[in-house]
């Protein structure tokens, strides 16, 4: 009887050798005619097929390049910064470059702006374009969220386009509402009134009576009846800030209310509220927070929208 070393390979099977030089059966997939790794999972074998050498030489290669690209460029982070590699380029770098550049050709505007006084700034058309931009720039990060994009405000946020104004309309006057903010604890120059909150001093029945005034006062439909009951109670309690036709005055910040401008809304139950309950707007001190140049340009772009005095 032959020997098993004797005996032929069984089909399906070839002999092969390992590392060790020792012989080990490989079986030869019968379908595709691939030797099987000898990995079976769940009766599924695997077919021994090597990647192909375009695949493996691309794979080696981005190898050589990421080894490359971290020595010659920032990679690895540290605790604090990153290495820098050789080249010592970043993209951080160039923006930072490109914003050098852009504020080099600012600084001879900008120190016009400086040095110029604010009534100044307004007889130079080149420099009245330059704050214009600047400071619409300025307007867009610091002053938008507030006023709108387009500065015509909202309810409870001033229209700056118009020529209604709360504190003054003058570049003077516009400067210094920035520097120094409304009803704010930053500046000690900040512009500061307070509206008595009426429903404490007043019947319901004459805050109806007084909201009939001013809305007669704006020229907006009202009782009549109760417009000239509200008069003498305007009179007694208002004109001392709104004046006795409803002018206002813009050194107590009190509005004009014979316009058709309202802050807070200009129908019946509105104008109620805000004299039984006054809502008071603040706004913060830019004195502290930004640069004079930059606070001037605001007051240009500001009083040049179009409602400046």
């Amino acid at each position: 009887m032959p020997s098993e070393a004797a005996m032929p390979d069984a089909p399906g099977k070839k002999a092969q050798g390992d590392a060790a030089g020792h012989n080990h059966e490989v079986k030869i997939d019968e379908p595709t005619g691939v030797e099987t790794t000898g990995h079976s999972w769940d009766g599924v074998e695997e077919l021994n097929n090597p990647l192909p050498r375009w695949w493996v030489s691309v794979f080696y290669a981005t190898i050589i390049w990421s080894i490359g690209y971290a020595i010659l460029y920032p990679a690895w982070p540290m605790l604090t910064t990153s290495t820098k590699g050789l080249l010592g380029w970043s993209t951080r770098g160039e923006v930072a470059a490109a914003l050098s550049a852009v504020e080099d050709a600012r600084a001879p505007w900008r120190d016009k702006i400086a040095a110029a006084p604010l009534e100044n700034i307004l007889t130079d058309a080149e420099l009245v374009k330059f704050a214009r931009r600047a400071g619409g720039a300025a307007f867009t990060l610091h002053c938008a969220q507030c006023h709108g994009s387009d500065a015509q405000g909202a309810v409870g946020y001033p229209n700056l386009n118009d020529d209604d104004w709360l504190w003054g309309g003058t570049l003077e006057e516009i400067h210094h509402t920035i520097a120094h903010g409304v009803r704010n604890d930053d500046s000690d120059q900040s512009h500061f009134s307070e509206m008595p909150v009426f429903r404490e001093i007043l019947s319901s029945s004459e805050i109806d009576q007084v909201t009939h005034h001013v809305m007669s006062l704006g020229g907006l439909p009202h009782d009549a009846a109760l417009a000239g009951k509200g008069s003498d109670i305007f009179l007694d309690n208002c004109a001392s800030c709104h004046g006795d036709a409803g002018g206002g005055d813009i050194y107590l910040g009190a509005p004009n209310l014979a316009d058709v401008i309202w802050l807070f809304g200009d129908d019946e139950a509105s104008i109620a509220s805000q004299i039984a309950n006054p809502v008071h707007g603040q706004m913060p001190a830019w004195g502290p927070r930004l640069d004079e140049v930059t606070i001037k340009e605001l007051a240009v772009y500001v009083h040049t929208l179009g409602g400046g005095k």
